[in-house]
């Protein structure tokens, strides 16, 4: 689906563009010990009211379970927007907040509008989320990129809440611009059982989705803190998973990644 200005429109593409493939993997060569692992951000924006979501539900599960495509470590954010919400289903984990970082994406890349499925990768490409191609081609150019270190180590976990430490240096080439530090809760092993809408009839399983995302503070050298992270007693604490990235507020590239799960 995109949004042009105020009126929906819907896009219709055979189911033979949007079939994904059968694998159960993503092969993009082995990694090389001799070269340094880099941190890749893949987000996914997607609602369980688009019939051509699925497939790329599918594949960024693939690549969340997954991990590792060549030297790129993949840390992966399922972003459900809520422009779908008023066409026949309402999806449970949709938000405006996720629409609305959707909208910031677009006015960057200059596109006419939002739509879905959208697979955003390193804040730095943008494409149809289904395409498993293109999720690796541009995986694998964003891991050529420098990022900053980043320090993630829990603290302490009690009565619905858990306390973060997050250590923030940044690449040479990134000292002395202002960035932001984001830290998001993410939730495998959700599924919905969709009774409307273009998908009624199935059960739809989703991997990493964004169950919360803050802004906790600027960076231009370095930047620590301690963050404390409300657990909602609905989220299961073993498919959980906590993520701080870095991201140019201006070009909205992600120059920093690390991901930590809940429970180990």
């Amino acid at each position: 689906m995109r949004i042009l200005g105020a009126v929906p429109l819907i896009l219709v593409i055979g189911t033979a563009i949007l079939f994904v493939g059968r694998s159960d993997t993503i092969s993009t060569g082995q990694r090389d010990q001799n070269l340094p692992t880099r941190p890749v951000l893949v987000e996914l924006f997607t609602s369980e009211g688009c019939s051509s979501c699925p497939p790329a539900d599918a594949l960024l599960a693939r690549l969340d379970q997954q991990q590792w495509l060549g030297n790129a470590e993949i840390i992966a954010l399922e972003e459900h927007v809520d422009y779908w919400d008023q066409l026949g289903w309402r999806d449970p984990y949709s938000s405006s907040q996720w629409t609305e970082r959707q909208q910031d994406y677009a006015a960057t890349f200059r596109n006419d509008g939002v739509y879905t499925p959208q697979m955003v990768v390193d804040g730095r490409i943008e494409f149809v989320g289904n395409s498993q191609s293109r999720a690796r081609t541009a995986i694998a150019e964003a891991a050529r990129e420098p990022k900053a270190e980043i320090g993630l180590t829990k603290q302490s976990d009690s009565n619905g809440k858990a306390t973060f430490s997050i250590a923030v240096k940044m690449a040479p080439q990134s000292e002395g611009q202002k960035t932001q530090v984001w830290l998001a809760v993410t939730e495998t092993g959700l599924h919905s059982n969709v009774l409307h809408g273009e998908n009624a009839g199935e059960d739809l399983h989703h991997a990493a989705v964004v169950r919360s995302l803050r802004k906790v503070g600027d960076a231009t050298n370095s930047y620590s803190s301690e963050q404390d992270v409300r657990l909602d007693s609905g989220w299961k604490k073993e498919n959980l998973r906590v993520v701080v990235f870095v991201q140019d507020p201006k070009s909205k590239h992600i120059v920093g990644a690390a991901s930590l799960r809940l429970q180990r």
